[in-house]
């Protein structure tokens, strides 16, 4: 979606996991400050929010970030959980604030929930907390499989749209038709309408069998470079009662071969094996983007912002 106005813009980098979108946004930032925009980036990576969680999400260092503010890294206890419903308000804050500064700003990251409910008029069924600690209840007692079941009798498409072992979504959806609603589905509307005119949506590709082996080896040096070390840190902060953080991937496994009840090759086959399938997830949700703009590295950025 090209923009077709003046004024500040909108980009959103996204894609699956490992093709280079923190390296293409920075690139982007920084052709874009050469010009005087004073453009500045937005993290749309639900695990990023975290504190503490580096080596597993791959998070770029204060160092690697090439002197270009940053907003939404490292805001988030791993004991608190991260909601797509309060991050939307903070990103779009963060968006309009870069903005009334004069500059673009760049989402980027691979949470397709949390990048559509910034950029497109995303709005979110209501919470009811007593349904909500039922099904919560319901979860610990009878598992995911159980209540996944109920999801796919009661509601197939989005059933469909979710990994059959996330309980935690199964239970937002679950407590959305309970209370009457339509799920929000982990789907993006059959039309949807852009929250801001000027945005540009930028998906980055690698083939699916350069993608592969890149990921696999990522995950063989996420193990070398120290993840053991800062899960058992994270354990320390208490991320073992954190209802998002403790489910992430890698980090589950980690935390699983720190308890002793897995081996380090283990952990490193599953986490590489669940890494694959949000990677073919990822690229799912994306290619549904009306308008969205795939491209592979190298990137011409220049042609981008001229």
């Amino acid at each position: 979606m090209t923009p077709t106005a003046p004024g500040p813009r909108l980009w959103a980098v996204v894609g699956a996991t490992g093709t280079g979108k923190s390296d293409l946004a920075l690139d982007l930032a920084e052709s874009l400050r050469s010009r005087g925009n004073a453009a500045e980036i937005v993290n749309a990576d639900a695990m990023q929010l975290y504190r503490g969680m580096d080596i597993g999400t791959a998070k770029l260092s204060a160092e690697e970030r090439r002197h270009i503010p940053h907003h939404l890294f490292d805001v988030l206890e791993v004991t608190e959980e991260a909601a797509v419903a309060g991050y939307q308000p903070a990103a779009r804050a963060a968006v309009q604030d870069i903005h009334a500064r004069g500059g673009d700003a760049i989402l980027v990251g691979g949470s397709g929930l949390y990048v559509s409910s910034v950029i497109f008029d995303f709005r979110f069924p209501p919470r009811d907390v007593a349904v909500r600690a039922a099904l919560e209840t319901e979860l610990d007692d009878l598992g995911a499989g159980e209540l996944f079941e109920r999801l796919r009798q009661q509601d197939p498409v989005t059933a469909a749209r979710i990994d059959p072992r996330n309980g935690r979504r199964i239970v937002r959806a679950l407590e959305v038709l309970a209370q009457g609603g339509v799920t929000h589905g982990a789907a993006l509307p059959d039309e949807p309408a852009l929250w801001l005119p000027q945005t540009r949506i930028l998906g980055m590709h690698t083939p699916r069998e350069v993608l592969v082996e890149r990921l696999d080896r990522r995950v063989e040096r996420m193990w070398r470079d120290g993840m053991l070390d800062e899960v058992a840190r994270l354990r320390e902060a208490g991320i073992e009662g954190g209802a998002t953080a403790s489910r992430a991937i890698g980090y589950a496994q980690a935390l699983a071969q720190l308890r002793g009840d897995v081996s380090e090759q283990q952990a490193v086959a599953e986490t590489q094996a669940l890494t694959r399938r949000y990677a073919r997830r990822q690229v799912s949700w994306f290619k549904r983007y009306p308008g969205i703009e795939w491209l592979e590295h190298p990137v011409d950025v220049l042609a981008l912002t001229a």
